[in-house]
């Protein structure tokens, strides 16, 4: 409580909602000022970054003369106009005065005195920042392994580890990024990304009326639903095996398409509706029979753990997944309270039968109860605890 925060989000506020918005708003709530910057990249723009680029421009022309906007509250939001060239030294010089120059005039106008940096983000520029800006503690969460996210990026680990050293605490979201960042940190503490229990509840409850949205209600059949990216991790062959195998069943994806439209299958009972209101969710959940992770088994993925997993279970919706490492581990801790399938054509069948079976006594409520451990309430208030801890010791010391 009553921390100046900044955070170095590698996402946009208003991409898909995950753990950054979803942590930066309850701190802000309970009584934080946050400042959340916007995404500065760890590769170089391509051609399908227009939309995005196009996106941060409308939003720092909303923000003003100093590019900042108040999102509600104690929580503001940066969207700074920077060279798109994350590895170039020259550019990095320029992006340290262009963004040090916006801290710089609305941290006075404001009287924000940094107490707190929260970075998601582990690149040059962070780092140079980090050396000019006076802060009581740094906070590394790493979400992703960068380095394999694609071969522009793979250039970021040495700057990775770098700030592992420098950090005074560091959260992961998977046991294989805890392994790679505890060999830079001794201090590295296990967050997978949860879920707000209490919006899907309202919805789950009938406090908040579930609406079938306008895209499902023509559709005929049972409903088997994605929601997330729609990006190359994600494993085609699965997605049109599992329609194959259930032609009287739709095939749902929603999400913003980030891979090539020409990977995706097009058969009748598969409907791509693109991204949607984090509000509004939770009723397409509630409208899916049975909801899929079908992702491929990479490098990258090995440390993925999908925020959608606690999701769908907080809507008691069976799952079934393909066996990313982070899964196997959490359908052992949970009695296999999700499907996991390796093969397209297995998977299709597995949802299938899941179709087939209905609703069993009691896993409806078994998927929520296991939701309900991995909730953002618990979750932020043990970073809560760990993060005042860490400012008490570096206040005797």
């Amino acid at each position: 409580q009553n921390q100046d925060i900044i955070c170095f989000s590698s996402i946009d506020w208003g991409f898909i909602w995950q753990g950054h918005q979803e942590i930066m708003s309850a701190l802000a709530k309970n009584g934080n000022r946050v400042l959340f910057v916007e995404n500065t990249g760890v590769r170089s723009v391509m051609f399908k970054d227009l939309p995005r680029l196009t996106s941060r421009i409308k939003n720092w022309w909303r923000g003003g003369a100093k590019g900042i906007r108040k999102e509600f509250g104690n929580l503001y939001i940066l969207s700074p106009l920077l060279l798109p060239f994350p590895y170039s030294r020259v550019a990095t010089i320029i992006n340290n005065w262009l963004l040090r120059r916006a801290l710089n005039r609305w941290s006075r106008s404001m009287g924000f005195s940094v107490s707190i940096v929260w970075t998601f983000l582990p690149t040059p520029l962070v780092l140079s920042i980090l050396k000019d800006l006076s802060h009581r503690l740094l906070l590394y969460y790493c979400i992703d392994n960068f380095a394999e996210s694609s071969r522009a990026a793979h250039r970021v680990k040495k700057y990775e580890e770098e700030l592992l050293q420098a950090c005074d605490l560091a959260f992961v979201t998977s046991h294989g990024l805890k392994k790679m960042c505890a060999e830079h940190n001794q201090n590295v503490h296990l967050f997978p990304f949860a879920v707000n229990i209490d919006r899907f509840a309202r919805v789950r409850e009938g406090q908040e009326p579930p609406r079938r949205p306008a895209e499902l209600i023509g559709l005929k059949g049972p409903i088997i639903g994605y929601i997330g990216g729609i990006h190359r991790w994600m494993d085609m062959a699965h997605v049109e095996a599992t329609a194959k195998a259930n032609p009287h069943a739709q095939v749902v994806m929603v999400g913003p398409i980030q891979t090539e439209k020409d990977r995706l299958p097009r058969l009748p009972n598969i409907h791509w509706l693109g991204q949607k209101p984090h509000e509004i969710i939770p009723h397409y959940i509630w409208a899916f029979d049975v909801t899929i992770i079908p992702y491929r088994l990479t490098e990258y993925t090995r440390n993925v753990y999908p925020t959608k997993l606690n999701e769908y279970l907080s809507m008691g919706k069976p799952v079934v997944a393909t066996p990313l490492p982070e899964l196997e581990r959490f359908s052992e801790v949970f009695n296999g309270v999700l499907t996991l399938a390796e093969e397209p054509e297995e998977f299709g069948q597995e949802v299938a039968r899941l179709l087939r079976q209905g609703e069993l006594a009691g896993e409806r409520s078994r998927r929520i109860a296991v939701a309900e451990e991995n909730s953002w309430s618990m979750t932020i208030i043990k970073m809560s605890s760990l993060i005042r801890t860490a400012l008490l010791q570096k206040r005797r010391a």
